[in-house]
Order: C-alpha cells, then sequence, then structure tokens
C-alpha cells in the first residue's frame, strides 16, 4: 500500500495560488522545487502533499483535458477543524486571502459545523468541525 497521498491541482497563477494557499496557513514543500511554475504544500497533521500545476504542465503529464473548475467541480477538498473558531478563521483568511466563501459557516445536521470556499482559481474547498458526542447513533 502506498504511504502518502499527493493532491494535484492546475493553477493559473502559481505565485498568485502560493500567495493564498500560505496565508491559509498551509507550508511550502522545501524539498520539492521546480522549474516550471509548479509547487508543492504541505497541508495538515497527517502531512498531505498538494501539489500545484499550471495548466499546461499539468495537461501534459494528465493525459486529458483539464476541467474548468468555474464551471464544474470534480472534487470537493475537505479540511477537518478542531473547533468551529477554527472553521470561522478559515472562512475568514480564505476570503481575505482572495477566495471566495461560497457557504458560510454554520451548523448542519446539529453536529457539524463547516464552511464552504473556493480558492482563486475556483477548486472548492470545506472546512467541518464534528463534534462526535452529538454525532447521532446508530
Amino acid at each position: 500500500m502506498t504511504r502518502e497521498l499527493w493532491l494535484n491541482m492546475t493553477v493559473r497563477e502559481p505565485e498568485r495560488s502560493k500567495e493564498f494557499y500560505t496565508q491559509l496557513g498551509f507550508q511550502l514543500n522545501e524539498k520539492y522545487t521546480s522549474q516550471d511554475g509548479s509547487f508543492s504544500l504541505i497541508v495538515g497533521d497527517n502531512q498531505v502533499v498538494l501539489m500545484l500545476f499550471p495548466e499546461s504542465v499539468f495537461r501534459g503529464f494528465a493525459g486529458n483535458t483539464v476541467a474548468n473548475s468555474w464551471q464544474s467541480t470534480e472534487v470537493l477538498f475537505s479540511l477537518g477543524a478542531n473547533s468551529r473558531d477554527e472553521v470561522d478563521e478559515l472562512a475568514m483568511k480564505a476570503e481575505l486571502a482572495g477566495g471566495t466563501v461560497f457557504s458560510k459557516p454554520g451548523e448542519r445536521d446539529g453536529w457539524m459545523y463547516g464552511c464552504g470556499f473556493t480558492d482563486p482559481d475556483g477548486h472548492r474547498w470545506n472546512a467541518l468541525y464534528m463534534d462526535m458526542s452529538k454525532m447521532p447513533q446508530g
């Protein structure tokens, strides 16, 4: 079985995207350097690798047409939060960094609290805090 999970996405303006994600608190992956405009970030406690590529580079190794992230959603990336305040803070950071909150922070089903936002390229993310003590049993 594999030991790591890498998420690969396209970006239109790599430097703008780098600024956006570092403002959210993602860490630049110093082990990865590239001359083609791509870069790598480390996300969360499990240290998931997020690779961001200019569209032409991504298309070259994906061997397929790149989806328009402003017109459709191929995947929704979810970030676990440790509290409601952390969800609120991430939504605020996303907006301040140039993203758009498409689902304001709020409660879901009595035990989840989350929000949804897009990055500057339209990729969709959500943050979710789950109060397991209130989770329905059964």
